[in-house]
């Protein structure tokens, strides 16, 4: 009398060698495995064939100088898509954040006579302004994100035009500083993106609020009658977002050594929502990839160096960053599928 399985009383060491109760995974099981974990690490291994491929091709890559300038381009995105992850992770969205770039760099400038930290601390506080009242009208008034930052992008930017006017020249010592000099080799603005992403992950991975985050983008019907404080958590994450936009905001105005509110911050909003979904967290909330994100950023970094140093036109890139975009939403949708 044949067996397909063996008995759950098999004892280990028997013929064949097989263990109590231990059945081998079937070649469907180990494909899917296979499969999620590409999904979940997808971004990682196209940040490592970028590397490679522009080892190979592209000339001068692999020198400090390259490296720099590829941190410190990247390292505005990188601020700003944290801040969007956090509010995509709560099945939110914020367009504005390009918007509170241009009024950050457009008041800055106005108050560099109360000293650089002064004039900071207005650039960096009017964002968190902005996204306390986004997220009052989200979290109070009921207004969809979508509608609520669209708006806030629109009329910031132009308040930012109002404000700023023409192109205005920064030439203070610390502000120059911040945007050209480094601490040990390493630039300042890269430095301020390190310390984002410390920060940031902190607070998502080791902390209640954290966690609220993740649960209230996950059901925020069941987090309302679970007893979360909903709205309060809501309105935190778009100040959140609206504080390192403005951060953001100030480092590319540093960098540039100019305040141009038509140019600085603009489709920003698309490059963090770019990162974030490249990243891994998903558009439906419920979940924050902290160190996807930053790959996400590297990723679509590398995809635009890569085509401009060999010549191809920007219209070209912005269609391949396009064509990863909406691969990342497959991927996303194929994990969904597999998961229910």
């Amino acid at each position: 009398m044949s067996s397909a399985t063996a008995p759950p009383t098999a004892q280990a060491g028997g013929t064949g060698g097989q263990q109590s109760g231990v059945q081998e995974p079937t070649p469907a099981r180990r494909r899917r495995v296979d499969g999620e974990w590409v999904r979940r690490n997808g971004v990682y291994l196209a940040l490592l064939v970028l590397v490679v491929i522009n080892v190979i091709i592209t000339p001068h890559f692999v020198s400090e100088g390259s490296l720099r300038l590829q941190l410190v381009q990247v390292a505005p995105v990188v601020i700003v898509a944290l801040g969007m992850a956090m509010v995509i992770g709560t099945e939110g969205i914020d367009l504005s954040v390009g918007a509170v770039m241009a009024l950050s760099a457009a008041l800055m400038p106005l108050y560099l006579g109360y000293g650089t930290v002064g004039a900071i601390v207005v650039g960096v506080g009017i964002g968190a302004v902005t996204g306390l009242v986004a997220g009052v009208l989200i979290a109070k008034v009921g207004v969809q994100p979508i509608v609520a930052t669209l708006g806030i992008m629109i009329g910031g930017r132009g308040l930012a035009i109002v404000i700023g006017g023409s192109i205005k020249s920064i030439d203070d010592p610390g502000l120059v500083a911040l945007g050209t000099g480094s601490f040990l080799t390493i630039p300042y603005t890269v430095l301020v993106a390190l310390a984002a992403v410390l920060v940031v992950g902190f607070l998502v991975r080791r902390t209640t609020y954290g966690r609220q985050v993740v649960a209230i983008g996950g059901n925020r019907r069941a987090s309302l009658l679970a007893g979360l404080p909903v709205s309060r958590v809501l309105i935190t994450v778009y100040v959140v977002s609206g504080l390192l936009a403005a951060v953001a905001g100030v480092i590319l105005a540093a960098r540039s050594q100019a305040s141009d509110p038509t140019k600085i911050g603009l489709l920003m909003e698309l490059s963090a929502i770019t990162a974030v979904v490249i990243g891994g967290t998903p558009l439906s909330g419920g979940s924050v990839r902290i160190l996807g994100t930053v790959a996400g950023a590297l990723v679509m970094q590398l995809i635009t160096s890569t085509l401009i140093s060999h010549n191809i036109p920007d219209s070209m890139a912005q269609m391949i960053q396009a064509a990863v975009v909406i691969l990342a939403v497959y991927v996303q949708i194929g994990r969904k599928g597999a998961r229910s």
